[in-house]
């Protein structure tokens, strides 16, 4: 198996009138959308290539500057694909000064994806011959690391090409006057700390709807969990300071050349004060002008296992004899 050299490359000189490089790379499971998603980007400026074999992305990076931003399609129909290249892939990128890197993950619920391969009767990439679900789970589970890794996540299970089309155009236009993009996401500290993130804010010493047996099965975005939560004392306080701090910075940030800012917030299990957080945070940043993205890790994390155990629930089990 080749693997991306993880020697010292060369950094890229740029100076400080020369804009950076962006490289967004395209991944995701078979069927979630990532073909439609690179000639999405191609149609808007970006040179695409998909399925370049892992080993050479090196030399193509390391060629002549570009003009034109670059899409990477990465699929497991890589030759030389794995999830541990993938991700040295990413901490080149990010080491180089020349490029700024973004992973984009199309996902898509395993129902929606089953549905979409019978549809088409293709076979999928990592399937025995019959039904795709368990080469969709062995994908997903591939995956995983790449995904908890992406800085756009684009779940297509109700998008049609049309939706996802205006969907990436929000993050991955290149006309002059594209703004800065602000990602808030919540997440549960047992789990670890999600990898990229620019700004994180510890919301554990806020009351926890956990220990209220009404609110336990909810989540942040429920409205009772949120006045809850906004109850205590020391919410609004903490809200408008975090807020105030942010928007000090976002015009800095932008100023800066960058596209992307990636804000957490953090509780215990990451269901309920780190989704208020990242709910009433994510709005108010929105009414303000900033074009914002929001991810909650494990409410998706959650609903995964959830749609998971469903399938499994109501695939036909062989006879016995």
């Amino acid at each position: 198996m080749n693997e991306i050299s993880t020697q010292p490359e060369p950094a890229r000189q740029t100076g400080a009138d020369e804009a950076l490089t962006r490289v967004v790379l395209v991944t995701g499971p078979s069927g979630a959308g990532r073909s439609t998603a690179i000639n999405v980007l191609e149609d808007m400026g970006y040179e695409a290539i998909d399925n370049l074999p892992l080993s050479l992305v090196p030399r193509l990076l390391d060629g002549p500057a570009r003009l034109a931003p670059l899409a990477l399609g990465l699929d497991v129909r890589n030759r030389d694909f794995s999830a541990t290249a993938v991700i040295e892939l990413i901490d080149r990128l990010t080491r180089n000064p020349g490029y700024e890197a973004e992973v984009l993950y199309l996902d898509c619920d395993s129902t929606t994806l089953v549905r979409r391969f019978n549809e088409t009767r293709r076979r999928h990439p990592m399937a025995d011959a019959g039904a795709p679900l368990d080469g969709i789970q062995a994908e997903k589970d591939l995956l995983r690391p790449i995904r908890a890794r992406a800085d756009v996540l684009v779940n297509t299970s109700d998008m049609s090409p049309h939706d996802l089309k205006a969907e990436l155009a929000r993050f991955f236009e290149t006309d002059a006057d594209r703004r800065l993009t602000v990602s808030v996401q919540s997440f549960s500290y047992k789990r670890g700390v999600p990898r990229g993130i620019d700004m994180m804010f510890d919301c554990r010493f806020l009351d926890n709807p956990h220990w209220q047996a009404e609110l336990r099965a909810k989540d942040g975005r429920d409205a009772a969990v949120q006045r809850f939560v906004q109850s205590d004392a020391r919410f609004a306080e903490f809200f408008d300071r975090v807020r105030d701090l942010i928007l000090f910075v976002l015009p800095a940030h932008l100023a800066e050349g960058k596209t992307h800012l990636a804000i957490g917030f953090g509780c215990t299990g990451g269901q309920h004060r780190s989704v208020t957080l990242t709910e009433t945070m994510s709005q108010a940043l929105a009414q303000q002008g900033w074009q914002v993205s929001i991810r909650h890790r494990e409410l998706e994390r959650r609903d995964a296992d959830a749609a998971s155990h469903t399938i499994s629930a109501s695939t036909p089990q062989g006879t016995q004899n």
